[in-house]
């Protein structure tokens, strides 16, 4: 492994868990030979953007009992 490879291991395994399967999950994905569609990278963004909302405190953190309380009361 090399040192750069090694610093950049380093550094992700200090991240938070979600941020460390957020990273996972991207990286998994560019192994693929899958072009994201318009939708796909507008989703992309739109994650990307409301984490860095939740991460500067703009945002708050929606319980998931909650969650699925809207999505039941929305598709019920």
């Amino acid at each position: 492994m090399t040192a750069t490879l090694e610093t950049i291991e380093r550094e992700a395994l200090r991240l938070p868990a979600e941020a460390r399967a957020f990273l996972a999950d991207r990286l998994l994905s560019s192994l693929g030979e899958e072009v994201l569609t318009e939708v796909d990278a507008a989703w992309i963004a739109e994650a990307e953007k409301r984490y860095t909302q939740f991460k500067s405190g703009e945002r708050k953190p929606v319980s998931a009992p909650d969650v699925f309380k809207e999505a039941d009361r929305i598709l019920g």
